[in-house]
């Protein structure tokens, strides 16, 4: 994915990250600012404006500064932490804990054994990602163009194609699209590539689906998200679906000291 937006990974059966405390209502120090937020106008395409619109608006999301959520995993609770500014990020599950510093990402293997999970270089911000949509869709870098419309069982999708900028995050070759209700402006599907796995095709699209949605803080965000197979560019049958609890979006950050990386902790190259 992108420098704020990280690379999209094949499957959508993610393992978990936390430390011991799955307590969402603990994890947050939150850092009180007077700064003004002044959002800046940018040149969206009018319809992602209306997505956006649509979701609650770009301008209250750009307002917010932070954001936590929790996935149940076999394992355990998986949470996700994140600055939205910055990107610093943490996730905290049982087995490990990986995080992004602000400059380095880093994870910490809490069993005995091996650490034998997700690459975290693209893994600690890949579910805040998908979280994130459409307003991830708002980042610097990207670039935007009508696609082809999603027809699927008899209901048509318009679509949105992002493509990023050169030397945007560590796989600028990434092409997304969100397809959206023709009628609410409502996200419904997200289109991707995948680069960073080998062995498989690099231009053709996986897709998961976006139709169950809880408002958090004035804001329209995931409640599931439901991974789809695929085959020539379309979705086919629903895969694996992932529940989002504990959805707390906050307009303070989080102290920069909770995404440092630990001392018995290892730096990602």
């Amino acid at each position: 994915m992108k420098y704020y937006i990280l690379s999209i990974v094949v499957l959508f059966v993610f393992s978990s990250c936390k430390q011991n405390n799955t307590n969402p209502e603990a994890i947050e120090t939150l850092v009180e600012t007077e700064e003004v937020v002044e959002v800046e106008k940018a040149n969206y395409p009018e319809n992602l404006s209306k997505v956006f619109d649509a979701h609650g608006g770009i301008d209250s999301w750009k307002a917010m500064k932070s954001i936590v959520f929790t996935m149940e995993k076999s394992e355990g609770k998986e949470i996700t932490i994140t600055n939205l500014n910055t990107r610093e990020a943490l996730i905290e599950s049982p087995n490990v804990d990986i995080g992004y510093d602000g400059n380095k990402a880093w994870f910490l293997n809490k069993t005995e054994g091996e650490y034998k999970g997700y690459e975290p270089l693209y893994y600690y911000n890949l579910m805040f990602y998908f979280y994130a949509m459409p307003f991830i869709l708002s980042d610097d870098g990207i670039n935007y163009a009508e696609a082809e419309p999603l027809v699927f069982e008899g209901v048509t999708y318009p679509g949105i194609q992002v493509t990023y900028n050169a030397g945007v995050g560590e796989t600028p070759e990434d092409r997304y699209v969100l397809y959206y209700n023709a009628e609410t402006f409502q996200m419904e599907w997200l289109g991707y590539t995948v680069s960073f796995v080998s062995g498989i095709d690099k231009k053709e699209l996986h897709f998961r689906r976006y139709d169950n949605w809880q408002n958090v803080n004035g804001l329209l965000l995931p409640k599931t998200i439901v991974g789809y197979g695929f085959k020539d560019d379309k979705p086919t049958e629903a895969k694996q679906s992932t529940e989002f609890i504990n959805v707390r979006v906050n307009d303070k950050e989080i102290e920069s000291s909770k995404f440092i990386k630990p001392e018995n902790g290892e730096f990602v190259n």
